[in-house]
């Protein structure tokens, strides 16, 4: 215990009125929370002050990075006002690294009111790059937007904040650290922990680790290449795929964290893993994956540089989910997927006779479902998937999921998704993005397109393209009416529009809230369903062509945004 108490310092402040959270947080160019000033401390102080005093004072907080630069910064102001603002334990990870699956292991773990993880996610980092501070609640789960309401409230009329400058943390050393501070609370602590274990145990009596041991060291061993992106996810990789289940050292690439990630996106998918692309279509290796840089998503790869669509993804981990004990266990309540993502997953919960959800994009919108026991299983076609084990997507169970059916089936990668379209058809899936999009054309671009689509002359309008003809269905402005507790989720800002056509194709317009405030993203996705199996290796940007270029020109995309293609295709 520190000797003399530590100060508790009131600073006045102004307020900003851009820090409103989006889908993941608050997110900005780095250099808005390390130079503007005041900016950071007035977020942190808004957070704690929307959690009331009376659950705040003595409360338990977890706190992690995905080790980005100003991570290390803004933890230790995080502490200093955690400290003066009533928390009484702090719970951080070795070096301020926790994945965000591990945080909302641990919150759930310990009971704690929630925590704090610093991450842009897929974002770029470094000085240059961004920034992001992410609020998950008790439940484990990100912040329900009742509550992101409230943090973005306080911050408009925020007038002072509270802190301990003088409070210094070692982020190195594991175990507890004790402060006596000059205030009315009990003595504040921080507790320094494994960054791994908590979370490996959790996933010890989920798998079957000895299964997943066999394939990768046994006669018939199953060669893996799996790369961390220098972000969040190294530490996990070789504690849990390389020490604990077998995998030979070299299985695991770019597994140092890096505070700018080598100068590379973290985002995994196949424009930017493009070293795991590569070194899988050498054949080599009958299993790849790669992670983002807070470690809740992940690419699949099979042999060959075979790329499983996260859609598909889902829906093939969700028709085996019977490989992994847990599942065997408790069984399966239901699925649900966000509205964006492929109807595949709809196909194997009617097979199976499991509810499904549509719900809005976002992982809160999951956690409503999994907390009242209605989902099991769940995902996003932004290469997300997850279970109620936690209450966010997590890019390591997925992988261990995706093991244990290929220990189970004795079966590769390519061959699964195969057997899978073959059973219940191929849905075609693509995603283009446009970044950086003007904030005002992209809004106005939405707002025309809704106009535009819900017209009732566009309904049952017929589209040439080629030798193709699509018939207008249905279209629609999505709204989310949660089953659970009511609530209703509509966009005012024309978000999220879809066209439904007489063949279950479809097309999905949707703004993205995952930037970092320097213009917006606009995203399109196209959806063909095939049950032929002779049809089942086209080229999907064959396949969808005809699909996006009706999207391309009901939206005027193009012309409007002064694009001449998107930033990347998925």
């Amino acid at each position: 215990m520190e000797t003399n108490p530590i100060p508790v310092l009131t600073v006045q402040t102004t307020p900003f009125d851009d820090q409103r959270p989006g889908t993941n947080g608050l997110r900005k160019k780095t250099a808005v929370f390390e130079s503007k000033k005041n900016y950071l401390q007035n977020y942190i102080q808004s957070v704690l002050s929307s959690i009331d005093l009376r659950d705040r004072q003595g409360c338990t907080m977890v706190v992690g990075s995905d080790g980005r630069y100003f991570s290390r910064a803004a933890t230790e102001v995080i502490v200093q006002m955690s400290a003066a603002n009533g928390i009484g334990r702090l719970v951080i990870g070795h070096n301020g690294i926790l994945s965000t699956p591990a945080v909302s292991c641990i919150i759930r773990k310990i009971k704690a009111i929630g925590g704090i993880i610093l991450t842009a996610s897929h974002n770029p980092g470094g000085p240059a790059g961004d920034f992001g501070i992410k609020f998950n609640v008790a439940n484990g789960g990100p912040s329900p937007d009742t509550v992101m309401d409230r943090i973005y409230q306080v911050s408009r009329t925020l007038e002072e904040y509270a802190i301990c400058p003088d409070l210094h943390i070692d982020l190195s050393r594991l175990g507890r650290q004790d402060f006596d501070l000059e205030n009315k609370f009990k003595p504040f602590r921080v507790e320094i922990v494994d960054s791994v274990e908590i979370y490996l145990n959790m996933l010890r009596g989920i798998f079957d680790f000895g299964a997943i041991k066999s394939l990768l060291t046994g006669p018939e061993q199953l060669k893996i290449r799996i790369d961390a992106m220098n972000g969040v996810m190294g530490p996990y990789v070789r504690r849990i795929l390389c020490d604990e289940l077998g995998a030979p050292a070299n299985s695991a690439v770019n597994c140092v964290p890096l505070e700018d990630f080598g100068g590379q996106y973290p985002n995994p998918n196949p424009t930017f893993a493009v070293s795991l692309m590569d070194s899988m279509k050498g054949g080599e290796f009958g299993f790849g994956a790669a992670f983002d840089a807070d470690g809740d998503r992940c690419m699949i790869l099979g042999q060959n540089g075979f790329f499983v669509n996260p859609s598909d993804s889902l829906a093939v981990m969700a028709a085996n989910l019977s490989c992994v004990p847990y599942f065997r266990q408790v069984g399966i309540r239901g699925f649900a997927r966000s509205m964006p993502t492929s109807t595949a997953l709809d196909r194997v919960a009617k097979a199976m006779k499991v509810a499904l959800y549509e719900t809005p994009a976002g992982w809160r919108f999951f956690g409503n479902l999994m907390d009242s026991g209605r989902c099991s299983f769940c995902g996003e076609e932004s290469f997300g998937t997850g279970s109620d084990h936690i209450r966010e997507k997590d890019g390591l169970w997925s992988v261990l999921v995706w093991l244990s059916i290929i220990a189970v089936r004795k079966q590769g990668v390519e061959e699964i998704v195969r057997d899978h379209w073959a059973k219940l058809g191929r849905n075609y899936y693509c995603r283009f993005d446009y970044e950086g999009v003007d904030p005002r054309a992209a809004y106005y671009l939405m707002r025309d397109l809704e106009a535009v689509i819900t017209d009732k002359a566009f309904t049952n309008q017929k589209f040439a393209v080629g030798s193709n003809v699509y018939s207008v269905e249905k279209t629609d402005n999505f709204e989310y009416i949660d089953p659970v507790d009511g609530s209703v989720s509509r966009n005012q800002v024309s978000s999220r529009l879809l066209i439904i056509f007489t063949d279950s194709s479809r097309i999905v317009f949707r703004l993205s809230g995952s930037g970092a405030g320097v213009g917006t993203t606009i995203r399109i996705y196209a959806e063909s369903y095939e049950r032929d199996p002779e049809r089942h290796s086209r080229e999907t940007q064959v396949v969808l062509g005809p699909l996006i270029a009706i999207a391309l020109k009901i939206s005027d995309i193009h012309e409007r945004t002064g694009r001449r293609g998107p930033t990347v295709i998925t």
